[in-house]
């Protein structure tokens, strides 16, 4: 039951007070993200911030850009062979490739591997598009919504570095990708399934253990 706004002691009123403003900021983040979603292009970072993301990542900086480069590569090819039929979403990381989104009909969703298959470089593909219309821009919004709400609780469960876990969210279903030990992955997990608006949390992992672990995030180390 909500509590009567006069009835909210001065810390709870505060409480209540950022909590609208952490939401109106996550509403504004999604509603920046609608562009690119209507066009299911990747968002390629570049410069200072393309630099910042690849010392925080677990993935070598040549694989880092190799995944962005099989995004662009595959979403193009989807693009031109099937237009605005289908809706779906490429997400690359080390080099194994999350297609989520929706397609008109059982054949289309057959090719869809294929596509990605021919693109060079690819390891893997988790084909999880389903056969139905496309979402609409709303139901779009709301999955950026919960993908920047997962983000916010993963920074302030501080349980594991939320550099270490992409996010993918589709009809409300969330995809955890990245390179993490299994304690990280249950940690993400649970956040993620805990977190509002969430119907299912699909891990698409690969796991290192705890030496690999403080290897690759050794600042110092030779990997790069």
């Amino acid at each position: 039951m909500k509590t009567p706004p006069q009835a909210l002691a001065p810390s709870a009123a505060a409480a209540t007070a950022d909590g609208r403003r952490r939401t109106l900021l996550l509403g504004l983040a999604a509603a920046s993200t609608l562009p690119l979603l209507q066009g299911c292009f990747p968002v390629v970072a570049t410069g200072v911030g393309a630099g910042a993301a690849m010392v925080s990542d677990r993935r070598t900086s040549g694989t880092y850009v190799e995944d962005e480069s099989i995004e662009w590569k595959v979403s193009g090819r989807i693009r031109q062979r099937f237009g605005n039929t289908v809706n779906v979403n490429v997400t690359s990381y080390n080099r194994n490739v999350l297609l989520t989104g929706q397609a008109p009909n059982a054949t289309v969703l057959g090719e869809l591997e294929g596509i990605v298959a021919g693109v060079e470089h690819v390891r893997g593909v988790i084909n999880e598009v389903v056969v139905g219309p496309n979402s609409t821009l709303t139901a779009r919004a709301n999955d950026a919504l919960i993908t920047s709400n997962v983000k916010a609780r993963f920074v302030d469960a501080k349980r594991f570095s939320a550099h270490h876990v992409k996010v993918v969210t589709e009809a409300n279903v969330v995809f955890l990708l990245g390179i993490v030990t299994r304690t990280e992955a249950d940690a993400a997990a649970e956040v993620a399934r805990t977190s509002q608006g969430v119907r299912k949390v699909v891990r698409v992992f690969e796991f290192i253990s705890d030496d690999e672990a403080r290897r690759l995030d050794n600042p110092t180390g030779a990997r790069r």
